[in-house]
C-alpha cells in the first residue's frame, strides 16, 4: 500500500482570498499547500487597474505568515471600461498574470462585470496580441435560462463565438461543472484550458438539496447532476494537460452563508490536497495527481514547474478543523463527507 507520495509543489489556478481580516485568517491554509495561486479580483470595489492589483498584491504579501513561500499571481477584473493598454502594460511588467471575465451578476461581487460583450472586443484583441490569458466564469445570467443550464448555454452563445472572433486568445474556462464543458475543452487543439475544483469532484446537486438545504455546499456554478460529476472526475484523472487544479476556494464567514440569502462559495483550501489524494486514489490514478496539481497549469500559463516538492502521507483517518477563525468571524471548512487518510507532511 502506498503510504507516501512526493510531488512537485502544487499551484492553485483559481483562488479567492478576500481582504482585510478574512484575508489574514484564510491565507495561511493556501500558503501552506501551494506555491502560487491565481488570485481573483472580485473585491468591493473590484481590482480593475494595474495600480490596484499592485496594492492588493502588497496586502496579500503583508498578510503572509513569517517564512511562508507563496506567490500571489494577480488578475484584473474585466469591465466594459477596461483600458487595454493598462492591461498589456501590467502583464508585460509581470504585475498581472491574467484578466478575469465575470458576466454581470454571475456570482459573488460580479455586479461590475460584462453585460455587452461587444464592448470588450478591443480589450480581448489586444490581449490576444500580447499573450494575456483570459480566465472566464462561464455562465450566462439570463433569467430565462435554468441555473443548471447556464454553463452549457454560455459555451454556445458567448464563449465559442468569442474565441472564433479572437484567434490566439488564450482562455481558461474556470471551475467547469458539466460534461458539456469537458467535451468542449477536449475539442480545442490549442489556446483553451479548464480548471476543476476540489468540491465539484466530490459533490453533486443532491448534496446541496436532498434532505434539506446545505448552505456550505452552495457555490456558483452550482453543483450539477451525478453524470456531470463523473465527467469531471474522468477529466481530472485522465492526464489530459488541458485540465488542471483551480480550487475556487471561496471563504465567507458563517453569518453570510447561514442566512435566508446565503453567499455562494465553498472554502476548501485547508483540505484541498488531502481530498484530491483520496479522489485520485479512488480512481486508481495517484500517479497522475502531480500532473493535475503541479504540471498542467504552469504549462498552460507558460511558467516553470516548481522545483520544490511536497510529501503527502497516508495513515489513520484525520479530522480536519471544522472552521477557521478570522477577525471577521468563523469560516466553515469543506466537509467532503468521507474520512481523510491523506495529509500534507508539515
Amino acid at each position: 500500500m502506498t503510504t507516501t507520495l512526493e510531488i512537485r509543489r502544487p499551484d492553485d489556478w483559481h483562488l479567492h482570498l478576500r481582504d482585510g481580516a478574512t484575508l489574514a485568517g484564510v491565507l495561511p491554509a493556501s500558503a501552506q499547500a501551494f506555491a502560487r495561486a491565481i488570485v481573483m479580483p472580485n473585491l468591493v470595489p473590484p481590482v480593475v487597474t494595474g495600480a490596484q492589483a499592485a496594492a492588493y498584491r502588497d496586502r496579500i504579501r503583508a498578510a503572509l505568515p513569517e517564512g511562508a513561500r507563496f506567490t500571489p499571481l494577480m488578475t484584473l477584473y474585466l469591465t466594459e471600461e477596461t483600458d487595454p493598454e493598462d492591461v498589456v502594460r501590467a502583464h508585460a511588467e509581470g504585475l498581472v498574470t491574467a484578466v478575469k471575465l465575470y458576466p454581470a451578476g454571475a456570482t459573488t461581487n460580479s455586479a461590475s462585470g460584462v453585460r455587452d460583450f461587444g464592448r470588450v472586443r478591443g480589450v480581448l484583441e489586444r490581449m490576444a496580441e500580447a499573450g494575456v490569458p483570459l480566465c472566464v466564469h462561464g455562465e450566462v445570467t439570463d433569467p430565462d435560462i435554468d441555473i443548471f443550464d447556464r454553463e452549457a448555454v454560455f459555451i454556445e452563445r458567448v464563449l465559442d463565438p468569442m474565441r472564433r472572433a479572437t484567434p490566439g486568445l488564450r482562455v481558461v474556462m474556470e471551475h467547469v461543472t458539466t460534461a458539456d464543458a469537458v467535451t468542449y475543452v477536449k475539442s480545442a487543439e490549442r489556446d483553451l484550458g479548464a480548471t476543476i475544483t476540489v468540491h465539484h469532484l466530490v459533490i453533486n446537486r443532491n448534496h446541496l438539496l436532498a434532505g434539506g438545504i446545505r448552505p456550505h455546499y452552495y457555490c456558483l456554478p452550482v453543483a450539477k447532476r451525478e453524470t456531470h460529476r463523473q465527467a469531471l472526475r474522468e477529466a481530472a484523472v485522465s492526464g489530459d494537460p488541458r485540465f488542471f487544479l483551480g480550487t475556487d476556494s471561496a471563504p465567507h464567514v458563517d453569518a453570510e452563508k447561514e442566512t435566508a440569502c446565503g453567499c455562494a462559495g465553498i472554502f476548501t483550501a485547508p483540505v484541498a490536497l488531502p481530498v484530491l489524494a483520496e479522489v485520485f486514489e479512488a480512481e486508481g490514478a495517484l500517479d497522475r495527481l502531480e500532473g493535475f496539481t503541479s504540471r498542467h497549469g504552469p504549462a498552460f500559463y507558460g511558467l516553470p514547474v516548481n522545483e520544490e516538492t511536497v510529501t503527502l502521507e497516508k495513515g489513520e483517518a484525520t479530522v480536519p478543523p471544522a472552521r477557521v477563525e478570522t477577525g471577521d468571524g468563523p469560516v466553515t471548512v469543506f466537509d467532503p463527507g468521507f474520512p481523510l487518510h491523506w495529509r500534507l507532511r508539515a
